[in-house]
C-alpha cells in the first residue's frame, strides 16, 4: 500500500472507527478525528521531504512521483491510478494541514458530533483524491464524493439559512458535474490507449494529442468539450457569473467548513483547468485565454467592490475570496512562467490566508454571536493577542510586502503584463480597493472606542491560537522565503507551458 493510498484513505478508516464508537463518548470521537487527520499530514510532510523537485510530471507517468497504478474495472479500462507532481502536491499537503486544523476549529460543535466528524473525514478523502487521481473516472468519483458531505455539513450544522445555502451549493456543483461527465465520456470514447488500442480514462493518454481520434481533432468539437469542462470548473472557482452560491455557503457554513471551502474547494476549479483542460485541449486553451483574462479581471474588481459594501464580516471574507481567485485566473491565462507559477502560488497562499480569515471570524462570532462589522469596535484593547494574529491575516489578504500574498500577486502581474498590459493595469486597481476594505474593516473592528457590550469579552483561547498560528507563520515564512513552494512547483508548471501551442 503506497503513500498516496494511505494519505487518501486513512480519514475513511477514522470515519469508520467514529461510527463504531458509542454515541456518548464525544472525546473519543474528537481524538480519533485528530489522529485520522494528523497521520495524513505527517505522511504528506515526509513526502515533501522526499520529493524530487526536478521531475516534471504533467503527461508522463515516469515523471510523476509516488505513483500507484493498478487495474480497477478492467472491462471499461478504469484504473486505480494515482500520482503527484509539482502542480498537485502543494494542494495535497495544504489539504491535510487545513483538515487537521479544522478538527480543532470544530471542537465546539454541539450537535450530532459523530455525524459531523464522520462527514468531515469523508470530505478530506474526497478532496485529496481529486488532487492525486490520474484516471479521469477516479477523479470524477472523488469529485462527486466531495459533494455529499459538504452538502450535509452546511445543511445540518450551518446557520439559519443553511438549507437554502446547501441546496444552492449542491445544484450549482451538480450542474458542473454533469457537464464534466459529458466531456469525460466524449474524451473516453475518442481517445485510444496506445498499448491496447481500446478506450481509456487514463488522463495521461488523454493529454497525448496523438491518441485523439479524427473526430476529436475537429476544432468545433474540441471547443464544445473544453467549454463543458471549463464551466464545470468555473462554478467551483467560483468565476463570475457562477459565483452566487459561494457567499451563501460561506455565511451559513460552520467555521471549519468555511475554512475548507475557501482554502481547498475553490482551488479545485483552477486545479482542474490546469490538470485537465490545458494539457488535454491546449489549442482551445490558447484560443480562449483572452476571455479567461477578462473574467479574471471581472472577478478581481467585482469581488473587491462587493466585499467593500458588506456589513457581515463573513460575507466580506467570502467576496474577498472571489476577488483573490481572479488573480489565479489572470495568471493562468497568460502561459508565461511568472504568470502560471504565480497563479499556483496564489492558490496555495490564498488557501492559508483565507483559512486564517475565516478562523478569525469564527473566534469573534463564538463570543459576540453576530458578525456585524459595525457592531464591534475597539476590540484591540481587550483582545490584543487576537488583534495581532488577525492583523497578520488581514494584512496578508491585502498583499502587504513580506507576506505570501504579495509574492503571488506580484508574480501574476509580472507574468500577465507581458501579454495583456491593459487588463493587468486595470486589475492592479483591485489591490487598492482591497486595501481600502481591509483597512476599513480593521479600523471598525479593532480600533477606536470600545463598544461597552464587549467590556468583558474573553481573549482568544489556546486552542484557537493553535488553529491560526501555523497559518500566520507560513504566511510570513513564504512571504520572506517562497523558494520551498516555488521550487516544488516550477518544473511541472514550466513543462505545462511548453504544451500550449
Amino acid at each position: 500500500m503506497g503513500f498516496l493510498t494511505l494519505v487518501t484513505f486513512i480519514p475513511v478508516v477514522g470515519m469508520i472507527i467514529i461510527l463504531l464508537l458509542p454515541k456518548k463518548n464525544l472525546l473519543a470521537v474528537k481524538l480519533v478525528s485528530v489522529v485520522a487527520t494528523l497521520i495524513p499530514l505527517l505522511l504528506a510532510s515526509y513526502m515533501w521531504m522526499s520529493f524530487d523537485f526536478n521531475a516534471a510530471g504533467i503527461n508522463d507517468e515516469n515523471t510523476f512521483q509516488f505513483v500507484e497504478h493498478g487495474s480497477w474495472i478492467p472491462a471499461y479500462a478504469i484504473e486505480y491510478f494515482m500520482g503527484v507532481d509539482g502542480l498537485s502536491f502543494p494542494m495535497v499537503w495544504l489539504t491535510t494541514l487545513l483538515c487537521f486544523l479544522g478538527v480543532f476549529a470544530s471542537w465546539n460543535i454541539d450537535k450530532a458530533q459523530k455525524g459531523y466528524f464522520s462527514l468531515f473525514l469523508l470530505l478530506e478523502t474526497g478532496m485529496i483524491g481529486v488532487f492525486v487521481s490520474l484516471d479521469f473516472f477516479l477523479f470524477y468519483v472523488f469529485w462527486e464524493v466531495m459533494l455529499l458531505p459538504m452538502y450535509f455539513l452546511i445543511g445540518i450544522w450551518g446557520g439559519p439559512r443553511r438549507e437554502y445555502a446547501a441546496i444552492k451549493f449542491f445544484l450549482y456543483t451538480l450542474v458542473g458535474s454533469v457537464l464534466m461527465l459529458v466531456a469525460m465520456l466524449a474524451l473516453y470514447f475518442n481517445v485510444s490507449n496506445p498499448e491496447t488500442g481500446g478506450h481509456t480514462f487514463n488522463m495521461l493518454h488523454m493529454m497525448n494529442q496523438s491518441n485523439h481520434s479524427s473526430w476529436l481533432q475537429i476544432v468545433n468539437v474540441r471547443y464544445l468539450i473544453y467549454v463543458a469542462l471549463f464551466i464545470g470548473f468555473a462554478i467551483k472557482i467560483p468565476m463570475f457569473p457562477f459565483h452566487t452560491w459561494l457567499p451563501d455557503a460561506h455565511v451559513e457554513a460552520p467555521t471549519a467548513i468555511s475554512v475548507i471551502l475557501a482554502g481547498i474547494l475553490l482551488k479545485m476549479g483552477t486545479y482542474g483547468i490546469l490538470r485537465i483542460s490545458y494539457p488535454m485541449l491546449p489549442d482551445i486553451a490558447k484560443m480562449t485565454s483572452y476571455f479567461l483574462a477578462i473574467f479574471g479581471l471581472i472577478n478581481i474588481l467585482y469581488g473587491a467592490f462587493v466585499a467593500m459594501a458588506q456589513k457581515d464580516f463573513k460575507k466580506l471574507v467570502a467576496y474577498s475570496s472571489v476577488s483573490h481567485m481572479g488573480f489565479v485566473m489572470l495568471g493562468m491565462s497568460v502561459f508565461t512562467q511568472a504568470g502560471i507559477n504565480g497563479a499556483v502560488f496564489q492558490m496555495f497562499s490564498h488557501g492559508t490566508i483565507t483559512a486564517m480569515l475565516f478562523l478569525m471570524v469564527g473566534v469573534i462570532y463564538d463570543r459576540a454571536h453576530h458578525r456585524e462589522i459595525d457592531g464591534f469596535g475597539g476590540l484591540g484593547s481587550k483582545m490584543p493577542v487576537y488583534t495581532f494574529i488577525s492583523s497578520i491575516a488581514l494584512f496578508a489578504a491585502l498583499g502587504l510586502p513580506g507576506m505570501s500574498g504579495f509574492i503571488a500577486e506580484a508574480m501574476v502581474f509580472i507574468g500577465a503584463f507581458q501579454v495583456y498590459q491593459t487588463i493587468t493595469i486595470i486589475s492592479a486597481f483591485g489591490i487598492i480597493i482591497t486595501a481600502g476594505y481591509i483597512l476599513w474593516t480593521l479600523q471598525r473592528v479593532f480600533l477606536g472606542k470600545l463598544n461597552p457590550k464587549y467590556e468583558n469579552i474573553p481573549e482568544i483561547s489556546g486552542r484557537e491560537i493553535f488553529t491560526m498560528a501555523p497559518l500566520a507563520v507560513m504566511t510570513l515564512l513564504f512571504g520572506i522565503y517562497p523558494a520551498p513552494i516555488l521550487d516544488l512547483m516550477k518544473t511541472s508548471l514550466n513543462y505545462l507551458i511548453t504544451l500550449i501551442p
